[in-house]
């Protein structure tokens, strides 16, 4: 893989000032988040409480530019910011990363009264951005979309459903992807549009049981003669998955992000409980067995973590190989999560089963991670495609 200036393998270092923000991010999320992620999940409560120390310290929507009232964090300050929350709740972690997988496709591809429209608002903490894209039967296979819209004078007229759709009912606004030419190309006939929680004939289904992510409600999107503006088309008509798809490639680097975070927070606690629990006398972090699972479950962290890191420079700088390393990252990252947070619940023995300790909700919400922003086995076919491109 190569850079645009033919760099085999970009070189990054995290500056004084990512140190820094991932210091400020750690103290809000272990003084004003931590404390409620137990109760989030067993209430499947919105993390309101995190939301609120979120906005008050701006890392609710840190990608938002300066310009449009954000603070301007490139891609890997959002990663830090995403995972360091996400390492004590991943319900909360969803906030700033949800924001920028929903308001993205008004970066990308936005036209300026767009994005001077829906983007200081968010950046505000006046309201949240969600992302409208899959359909029962329109998974992996998004083209596949049954939603559509049809043109009305000036207007739009929305019908159909998304579902899946994470922090819906909280969020103001959506990004929603809809079939706008019936006789088009498959895949050339989707465009996108904003569409606001305000807007008549836009209502939600019921919330979803999850597994985990309890805390950040999941919803259908349901759209019945819903009429907006035509200027709320994001880009052309008819270019709505080729914005869905290049929105992926830069937000599938926060969900690796995502699961670095939750691992981390896993292998926190494993880590402090193995050097206080006591078997045959001795602590159990001094049997060799117990180290070693340690030691792979750092290893195989920290090579994810370099992945996510490495991605989120090539979205920073808009790479021609992003889709491979954005895909790559995501994958690995989420399958490390899932693995060192099953074997954080091994280490605390019973007590790793039971909700008076963290890991089994982390193990539950580590599983998410493998499934949105497209199936891990999906991420395998962007990776290989890329290849075979080559």
């Amino acid at each position: 893989m190569t850079t645009d200036k033919g760099v085999d393998f970009p070189f990054f270092t995290t500056s004084e000032d990512h140190e820094e923000l991932r210091q400020a991010v750690r103290n809000v999320a272990e003084d004003k988040i931590a404390p409620h992620a137990a109760e989030v999940d067993e209430t499947a409560a919105f993390p309101q409480v995190a939301l609120d120390a979120l906005v008050a310290s701006d890392f609710h929507a840190p990608h938002v530019a300066e310009q449009y009232g954000g603070v301007g964090a490139d891609a890997l300050a959002t990663c830090i910011v995403i995972e360091e929350v996400a390492r004590v709740c991943a319900s909360s972690s969803l906030i700033p990363a949800v924001n920028k997988l929903g308001s993205m496709p008004v970066i990308l591809a936005g036209s300026e009264e767009l994005k001077e429209k829906y983007l200081p608002p968010m950046a505000r903490g006046e309201a949240m951005f969600s992302y409208g894209l899959s359909e029962r039967e329109a998974g992996s296979d998004t083209a596949a979309m049954k939603c559509r819209a049809k043109a009305d004078g000036d207007d739009w007229v929305l019908n159909g459903q998304k579902a899946w759709i994470t922090n819906a009912g909280v969020s103001e606004f959506y990004t929603v992807l809809a079939v706008t030419d019936l006789d088009g190309k498959r895949g050339s006939n989707v465009s996108a549009f904003v569409v606001e929680k305000s807007d008549p004939g836009f209502t939600f289904g019921d919330l979803e049981r999850k597994m985990g992510i309890k805390g950040s409600p999941t919803r259908e999107l349901i759209f019945e003669s819903c009429r907006i503006p035509g200027d709320r088309m994001i880009g052309a008509p008819g270019e709505g998955l080729k914005i869905a798809l290049a929105t992926l490639d830069h937000t599938r680097v926060t969900i690796g992000a995502q699961a670095v975070g939750i691992a981390q927070g896993a292998l926190d606690f494993a880590v402090g409980y193995v050097k206080e629990r006591s078997q045959f006398g001795k602590h159990i972090s001094e049997f060799q067995g117990v180290q070693f699972m340690l030691a792979d479950m750092a290893m195989k962290l920290e090579a994810a973590r370099q992945m996510v890191y490495v991605a989120a420079a090539k979205s920073e700088r808009g790479d021609k190989d992003l889709s491979f390393f954005g895909a790559a990252a995501k994958c690995f990252a989420s399958d490390v999560a899932m693995e060192v947070t099953t074997d954080a619940v091994q280490l605390l023995g019973g007590a790793g089963y039971v909700k008076d300790y963290p890991v089994e909700r982390m193990m539950r919400d580590a599983k998410i991670t493998q499934i949105y922003e497209g199936t891990n086995q999906i991420q395998r076919i962007v990776m290989a495609r890329q290849l075979l491109k080559r």
